[in-house]
């Protein structure tokens, strides 16, 4: 539940530029987090190789990947409604091969493969590289799986596909997997145990990047806070490791250093963060490097110590707001953003209460809430009744979201009257007239358009404000330019 996911990407078909030479189709889609969209677009320069060019219709296609979360029933509904279209027009063109990546692929391989018949092809998160022989087993008549999770696979050595990319920002995935046992989350048993990247093969990605022009890129993980590169292997292991790879080890506050030094003209983000491992010298860093973004998403859950010790977080109500504390002496203005899950097994009255008050002291930015719901395979599915009411859950629920509707405001209202930088990424939806951006804070900005261009760093001045969206003029263009 620790990841973002934005309700308007999902389904997205992925499509880039055509590989002169490439015959075959893919049509590949995705759900779910960022790690997803992220995953596919490994999965589309792997298979750019192999010969497929992506195409945005199913008709047309040779190969059909979607790319699963498990993180929410809504998500698995969806996914399965699709694999049903697919397998529809798979009457029509029976050459089609149709697979199932992603967490969901892990959790529900021999259904999909044995019971239901509904695929040809399980591939789990850190088998991609395996995709190319699957296809051989699969075009020899065989059902293909590779769920296997790995120890050590961060897919450092490709450069992915920028999918629907708007050539201005981009994701970097620097960690795989999780180590945090939270009761309501499957991530862990189907992304495995958290190991990250060779800190050389992020900055040579982000090089890459920067000659292409991209303004802004976000590093991406399960838990980036936790990031610890000590010559590979799994984070659990380091107190294994020598002394010599002890005193070398990369943290995430000098790989998050490294990154803005290096790129002083390009603006930084990252995604998604552990109240338990963010570390103050995290938070120094931020401070330090005007290109580092004063945004912070930290993911709690619940604001009652009861329900967090329940849901095995390894935090409490209080180190949580402590935690808040230092963030706003030390990053002054930084916005902070929330997940929320109601309605976990026991919650009462009280713990809901509990919820509401926090959020009205730490005054979050925006969020992103849930009301519980049992995921199969996870510590909570097998240990605890969900025996909290749909109806009460869905009231918590929206007393959560007014809430939040209302901080969201407060926070936005700040801006009034104030200059801030803005990275333009695209026309706004509203009007053709008008640019849309993110300030460092993660809010929207929209304003006339003038003679500006996407990818351009300007200075707005605000003046009006919705609660999810700042509205002003440009006054010119910022130093980061």
């Amino acid at each position: 539940m620790e990841k973002v996911i934005e309700e308007n990407k999902q389904g997205t078909s992925l499509v880039l530029e055509n590989k002169e030479g490439n015959s075959k189709k893919l049509f590949i889609e995705s759900y779910g987090c960022a790690m997803n969209f992220s995953d596919s677009e490994i999965v589309a320069s792997i298979l750019a190789n192999e010969g497929y060019n992506t195409t945005q219709k199913l008709e047309e296609a040779d190969l059909v990947l979607v790319n699963t979360c498990s993180i929410r029933d809504k998500a698995e509904q969806t996914v399965r409604k699709r694999l049903e279209k697919y397998n529809a027009v798979k009457k029509i063109n029976p050459g089609m091969k149709v697979g199932v990546l992603g967490c969901m692929a892990e959790r529900l391989k021999s259904q999909f493969l044995e019971q239901e018949k509904i695929v040809d092809m399980v591939v789990g998160p850190d088998a991609y590289k395996d995709i190319p022989n699957l296809l051989k087993e699969v075009d020899e008549g065989r059902d293909a799986i590779n769920v296997i999770l790995s120890k050590d696979e961060t897919y450092g050595d490709i450069s992915p596909v920028r999918l629907l990319s708007n050539g201005i920002t981009a994701f970097v995935s620097i960690t795989r997997g999780c180590d945090n046992m939270c009761t309501f989350c499957v991530v862990p048993f189907t992304r495995g145990r958290e190991r990250s990247r060779e800190p050389q093969s992020i900055l040579e990605e982000i090089n890459d990047l920067a000659s292409r022009g991209f303004k802004e890129v976000t590093l991406l993980g399960q838990n980036v806070d936790s990031y610890l590169w000590y010559g590979g292997g799994l984070k659990k292991d380091f107190e294994k490791a020598t002394e010599m790879q002890k005193a070398t080890a990369v943290d995430f506050a000098q790989l998050l250093d490294m990154c803005a030094i290096a790129h002083p003209k390009m603006r930084f983000r990252f995604s998604t963060s552990n109240p338990q491992d963010m570390h103050e010298e995290v938070l120094h860093i931020i401070a330090k490097h005007p290109n580092i973004c004063n945004y912070i998403h930290l993911p709690v859950q619940s604001g009652s110590t009861r329900i967090l010790q329940e849901m095995n977080r390894q935090h409490t109500r209080e180190e949580y707001m402590t935690l808040v504390d230092k963030i706003k002496t030390i990053i002054p203005g930084c916005s902070i953003s929330q997940d929320m899950i109601t309605g976990f097994p026991t919650e009462t009255e009280e713990d809901h209460q509990d919820t509401l008050t926090l959020m009205e002291y730490v005054e979050y930015d925006f969020g992103y809430m849930f009301a519980y719901s049992e995921r199969p395979g996870t510590l909570a599915a097998r240990k605890m009744e969900d025996d909290v009411p749909e109806e009460i859950k869905k009231r918590r629920l929206q007393e959560i979201v007014d809430l939040q509707q209302k901080l969201s405001h407060k926070r936005t209202s700040r801006f009034l009257n104030e200059t801030v930088e803005v990275l333009i990424e695209k026309p706004s939806k509203r009007s053709d007239a008008h640019w849309s951006g993110r300030n460092s804070e993660n809010v929207v900005v929209v304003f006339p358009k003038e003679n500006y261009k996407v990818g351009d760093f300007v200075m707005v001045k605000i003046n009006d404000c919705t609660t999810a969206t700042l509205i002003g003029e440009a006054t010119g263009y910022s130093d980061m330019n």
